[in-house]
């Protein structure tokens, strides 16, 4: 049997290798559980945020990496259960210039300029926080959000806090940092949760997911692969049942 998985250059989620090998807390999670149910070879993908969603949909793979499961999403494709709980947060300047630690507060500042990818839930909170649509730069990809930031063309980089932190701790604390949103859920248990998905006619495939998902999630090997890409208990545990 064979399984295709789409992800995305996200660290500590999902990145290539320079062997274009993939890597990736995200990516580490789905070959365990895809090895657990029989799989015998895992295919990884490489595409863009905008793509996967439609690229699940119409076939052209299996299943994805998580992303954040909302009711829109919902109704397009078959979520499994959640593996992980994160909150927003920003990659900004070193110094953090205009003090941005929420939406809110980059609704406050007329002249701040807050970067988002296509897609992401990320655009949809900012815009339910007061944030103007001409106070977001919309991008692709990761990488050239963050480029942005280190030129100074965007105030602050919307993304998970947990992935902004190892971003920030890779680029060195002297270009850039990660703040968490102090109006924002954090990591309690009303963090957003993420889940694989899977096109809606692929139900054999996800349930043999979710059922390794529920034996395997919050295990000690879970817990160990996890915390090597910098996941831990405040991700992990809010989606045990």
């Amino acid at each position: 049997m064979k399984v295709v998985i789409a992800y995305i250059e996200e660290p500590p989620f999902g990145w290539t290798h320079a062997d274009r090998s993939a890597t990736g807390a995200d990516i580490e999670l789905a070959d365990s559980v895809l090895r657990a149910i029989g799989v015998r070879h895992v295919e990884h993908r490489l595409t863009t945020f905008a793509e996967l969603l439609p690229g699940v949909q119409s076939g052209r793979w299996d299943m994805n990496v998580p992303l954040f499961v909302t009711p829109e999403r919902t109704a397009k494709v078959e979520f499994s259960v959640p593996v992980w709980a994160i909150g927003d947060g920003f990659l900004v300047r070193s110094g953090n210039p205009k003090a941005l630690n929420s939406y809110e507060s980059v609704a406050r500042h007329a002249d701040a300029r807050l970067g988002v990818i296509v897609g992401q839930v990320q655009h949809v909170s900012a815009r339910a926080k007061g944030v103007r649509d001409e106070q977001i730069l919309l991008f692709r990809e990761q990488a050239q959000a963050i480029a942005a930031v280190e030129a100074g063309e965007i105030d602050a980089y919307a993304s998970t806090a947990l992935g902004n932190r190892i971003v920030a701790e890779r680029l060195g604390l002297a270009r850039v940092e990660a703040v968490a949103h102090e109006s924002g859920t954090g990591v309690d248990k009303q963090a957003p949760v993420g889940a694989f998905s899977f096109g809606k006619g692929n139900r054999a495939l996800v349930d043999a997911v979710n059922r390794q998902l529920r034996v395997y999630l919050g295990s000690a090997e879970h817990r160990r692969c996890m915390a090597r890409f910098g996941l831990s208990e405040r991700e992990i545990d809010p989606v045990l049942g």
